[in-house]
């Protein structure tokens, strides 16, 4: 598989009511093919999400989209365009990061985490600075991580509920 640059292609998930913002790194091949975020059927996103709020994992993008909006989270990635090799994360080069301020100035968005590493680095690097907010690094929801089980992940993730409402 060769390396291209690819553009993201969906805009993020917000509403007025958004207080915290999740960020990725890129979408993965599954994603960019489902038009929405953490499409690889492998990714414990929506599993770790659905289980801080005692909810069934979402099944289609509007039981998702729900499930996010109706918590005051919103979705984005750090990366708006890049060189990528599938959905490799460590193959990521050539950067060109997303503007958050679509989200930032529509949204009372109180707290930034990055899920995993990767969209944490490219966080740090390229837009800290620009919009004066710090992040928290997350534990990778990817299944590339596998060295956190899906309770483990959870059990980290259940900071966002001490953050959101209900």
């Amino acid at each position: 598989m060769s390396a291209t640059r690819i553009s993201h292609p969906f805009g993020p998930l917000f509403d007025a009511h958004s207080r915290i913002l999740i960020l990725g790194s890129f979408p993965s091949i599954k994603s960019r093919e489902q038009n929405f975020f953490y499409g690889h059927p492998q990714n414990r996103f929506w599993k770790v999400i659905a289980a801080l709020f005692d909810q069934d994992p979402p099944v289609t993008i509007a039981e998702k989209k729900e499930l996010i909006l109706s918590h005051g989270m919103a979705l984005w990635d750090s990366i708006a365009s890049c060189v990528i090799e599938g959905s490799s994360d460590a193959s990521i080069r050539d950067v060109r990061a997303n503007d958050l301020r679509i989200i930032l100035d529509n949204s009372p968005i109180e707290k930034i985490c990055c899920n995993g590493r990767k969209s944490y680095e490219m966080y740090q690097k390229y837009i800290q600075d620009r919009v004066g907010r710090e992040a928290i690094c997350l534990p990778s929801t990817s299944p590339a991580n596998a060295q956190f089980s899906l309770e483990k992940l959870i059990a980290a993730w259940s900071v966002l509920k001490e953050e959101v409402p209900g």
